[in-house]
């Protein structure tokens, strides 16, 4: 079964996506608009237990690679080649129940904001340009910052790391794949992407305010 694009932007015409790289704050400007603007917040990873629920290994082996792998050790220990073709993976085969579930959320009539990895050329299809924003960090951030945020997700991942015999060399290579994932190629993806487009050039003033209504303005919000 295919069902056409205009149908799926249709149904998902109250749907409102942010995209982009890591430390270009998605998910405090998805909260910010959530809460000022009275809308729905589907915050990152706000699709895994329908993911978790139907995601089959022989159809979505990146989605389920947390069933099927050996130990996290070898997760963190995966060339950075393979850890990128994974983290892009996923966000292709997740991209048809982030849809499902928003079709299903729209149902309640409500303003929706999506800090998503759905593909571009996804996006492109389900949504048009007042219904997206790209957000980009300095691409160093990306890497250098990633393990400063206190969250218990890379909380683990650095007390799995450090458990390593060779902890120095394999966070060398984890640094490897988040190189490429935040690579020079992916961010040009995004910039050119044709979307409206937030930069976060100054790392160290709050801009929070600024970009607030930016996006709340090209959302049509405000």
């Amino acid at each position: 079964m295919q069902i056409e694009n205009n149908i799926l932007r249709y149904y998902l015409r109250n749907a409102y996506f942010i995209t982009g790289t890591a430390y270009a704050g998605k998910s405090t400007m998805a909260k910010m608009l959530s809460e000022r603007c009275g809308m729905l917040l589907c915050g990152e990873n706000y699709h895994m237990d329908a993911a978790d629920a139907c995601a089959e290994p022989d159809i979505q082996p990146d989605l389920c690679y947390f069933r099927t792998m050996k130990s996290w050790e070898d997760f963190v220990r995966r060339s950075p080649e393979e850890y990128e073709r994974w983290m892009f993976g996923v966000g292709r085969e997740v991209a048809g129940i982030e849809v499902c579930e928003l079709i299903s959320l729209s149902a309640q009539g409500k303003k929706i904001i999506v800090d998503t990895n759905i593909p571009l050329p996804v996006l492109r299809e389900i949504s048009d340009y007042d219904h997206v924003a790209v957000m980009l960090s300095p691409m160093s951030m990306s890497v250098d910052r990633f393990f400063d945020r206190s969250d218990p997700e890379k909380r683990f991942l650095l007390d799995v790391i450090n458990g390593c015999e060779d902890a120095e060399a394999v966070m060398a290579n984890y640094r490897a794949g988040l190189e490429r994932i935040n690579s020079r190629e992916h961010y040009e993806e995004y910039l050119t992407s044709g979307f409206f487009t937030v930069i976060r050039e100054d790392t160290e003033e709050d801009t929070r305010e600024a970009v607030f209504g930016k996006l709340a303005r090209h959302f049509g919000l405000i």
